[in-house]
Parts: C-alpha cells; structure tokens; sequence
C-alpha cells in the first residue's frame, strides 16, 4: 500500500465529488480555494469521482507534487460525499478505506485521550 507509506504529517479526503479529469495544477487549486488549505504542507489530500472506483491523491515533496491515482477492478470506495468539506482522518481510518470499509467503523475501540485517575 504505497498511500500508507507516503511521510504525510497529515492525511486530509476532500468529501463529495471530485472530477477525476483535473490535473496536478486543477487539485491544488481545488486545496486552495474551495478547502482554504495549503497544499505545500507535508498533507496528502485524495479525491474521489463519482464511480468511487478511484482516487487521486496530491502530495508536496519539498521540489515538486507527487501524484497518486489507485483504480478498483472490483469494488467502491467508501467515500463521504458532505460537498466542500475536507476532513482529516487518522492513519487507521486510511486503511479501512483503502480496504472499502467506511471510515467510521461503528465497532472499532476508540483510544482514550486525557483520561485522569483518581
């Protein structure tokens, strides 16, 4: 899984429906304008079209984008659709939706943050 091994500080889907035709320059300015994030940030950002059989993914190197593009030959993706939102999702959720699952799995034990004890 080559997505998963990209030194991305942070993984960003860019939700709903993406034109799979645009190019490097058409998804960084998508980052840009519609998300109002930066694209030069050590993020990866992935997109989805419709069929939800493929996605793009963008990826600053420090001297240039890396671009990544992954077709099912079985199968969809799992791909939120809320329009103009760009979540960011951990590096578990990554692999349950390259696996098809949806990023919220319902079941899954959820890691506990600030517990204190008395």
């Amino acid at each position: 899984m080559i997505l998963g091994s990209i030194p991305a500080e942070n993984v960003y889907i860019c939700c709903g429906y993406t034109d799979m035709r645009r190019s490097i320059d058409g998804l960084v300015a998508m980052v840009k304008q519609t998300f109002k994030l930066e694209p030069c940030d050590r993020s990866l950002y992935m997109f989805c079209g419709k069929r939800s059989d493929r996605i793009k993914a963008i990826f600053w190197e420090g001297d240039g984008f890396l671009l990544l593009y992954k077709r099912l030959e079985h199968g969809r993706f799992q791909w939120p659709r809320k329009e103009s939102e760009a979540r960011l999702i951990t590096p578990q959720q990554l692999r349950w939706l390259l696996e098809g699952l949806s990023i919220e799995q319902p079941k899954a034990v959820r890691k506990v943050e600030n517990l204190m004890f008395v």
